[in-house]
């Protein structure tokens, strides 16, 4: 069975932005883990940040590429928001208002309980706050 980690907005842009201060941690847990059949698990909330993130950053010429890999990879599974993740995610963000928590992380942290993962590619500490292990910090 693949082990699975979660990649948050962060950890994506950890990787494509060669000047991040994390650029060289996350691209070798993206190598190691191809060595550890380990699989990564995302959100379309995520992808749809990344990209906002991307593009404020200078960085849209990455876009095409970017979404190229994560569509065509074997190894990124996109968990989507439907109708009953809406109810779940907005009950918990409301549960959960004394946080700083984004809808964004709370969907997040839905879908990391729905498939029991512990580990977040990410820099973002309302990770841990909230219960998981965030390796890019």
């Amino acid at each position: 069975m693949k082990t699975l980690r979660f990649i948050d907005t962060s950890g994506f842009y950890s990787i494509l932005a060669r000047r991040d201060s994390m650029h060289s941690k996350a691209c070798g847990l993206l190598d190691t883990a191809a060595e550890q059949t380990t699989g990564f698990v995302t959100t379309d909330y995520v992808l749809d940040e990344t990209a906002t993130l991307l593009q404020a950053r200078g960085m849209f010429h990455t876009l095409p590429g970017f979404f190229d890999s994560i569509f065509e990879s074997r190894a990124c599974i996109i968990e989507w928001m439907d109708p009953d993740r809406f109810i779940k995610t907005h009950k918990f963000f409301l549960k959960h208002g004394d946080h700083a928590w984004s809808f964004t992380d709370c969907f997040s942290f839905i879908v990391m309980k729905e498939r029991r993962i512990s580990e977040a590619v990410t820099k973002d500490r309302h990770f841990e706050e909230a219960g998981f292990i965030p390796l890019l910090v």
